[in-house]
């Protein structure tokens, strides 16, 4: 039976489902896992990466999956499988911590577009660092996943750019271009690839989300005119004031953080 056939995609929720086997065959050869590793997928659907990921070596795989009707298909669908289980909850609310802390577990997941930001923001912002996670494999909208990989110097580097990369080794793992999905949204998204750092475990993320807002709120204007507050943290405040935000590296904004 198809993926069109089995359910009706819910736009309240931001599903689109990956039925493309090439994509996910590509996808799948990607993830790095052992037989001691805890796979957490987030929003499997209906399980169609999960019957990738379920060939894999692996300790347990965990699915998350907020729809009711999802998620009794994907309890009947692998009943017989004891080291698969699923969850009924909201990625959003839910602590995935609580399920698997043990060293070697990896998030995997087709993101809903509508709160990628927001799933991403929760995991890199876990006061414990490094995380209970060694990494994530991350599905976003192309314009966002570009923006969270943008180095400095770039118009698209910025807030979430900075946070991320505080917090993570970020790359781009594979493109996801729109008629992969059902039903098909008007963007391509792309996987990214996260793995934890401890390169500025002492800076507390509220405090660089200040800094940081403080100079992207208006990314046009100069440091000047956003940042003058730091201009004692700076090693020459009258050559630096006229750089942008988008000229500051990620440690110089933690670096900001510390101070205040």
């Amino acid at each position: 039976m198809s993926i069109k056939n089995k359910i009706k995609a819910k736009k309240s929720l931001g599903q689109n489902f990956i039925h493309n086997e090439n994509f996910l065959n590509k996808l799948s050869k990607k993830i790095t896992t052992n037989s001691n590793t805890d796979i957490i997928e987030i929003g499997p659907g209906t399980g169609s990466l999960t019957d990738h990921l379920k060939r894999k070596k692996f300790n347990n795989l965990y699915l998350i999956e907020k729809d009711i009707k999802l998620a009794s298909i994907l309890q009947d669908k692998y009943k017989n499988i004891k080291n698969i289980e699923i969850f009924n909850e909201d990625a959003l609310l839910f602590d995935l911590s609580k399920i698997s802390s043990k060293g070697d577990t990896i998030i995997v997941g087709n993101l809903p577009f509508n709160i990628s930001s927001q799933l991403l923001l929760k995991w890199i912002s876990d006061y414990r660092w490094p995380p209970f996670y060694k990494k994530m494999y991350l599905m976003f909208q192309k314009e966002l996943g570009k923006r969270i990989i943008s180095k400095i110097n770039n118009k698209s580097y910025g807030k979430l750019s900075v946070l991320t990369q505080s917090r993570c080794q970020v790359k781009e793992l594979i493109e996801a271009p729109s008629n992969i999905f059902y039903p098909r949204p008007k963007v391509d998204g792309i996987v990214l690839e996260l793995t934890p750092i401890d390169n500025f475990v002492d800076v507390d993320l509220e405090k660089l989300k200040v800094v940081l807002k403080s100079a992207f709120e208006n990314r046009r204007k100069k440091i000047k005119n956003t940042l003058s507050d730091y201009k004692f943290y700076f090693d020459n405040w009258e050559i630096e004031k006229d750089l942008r935000p988008e000229n500051l590296e990620v440690e110089k904004y933690c670096f900001l953080a510390k101070k205040n």
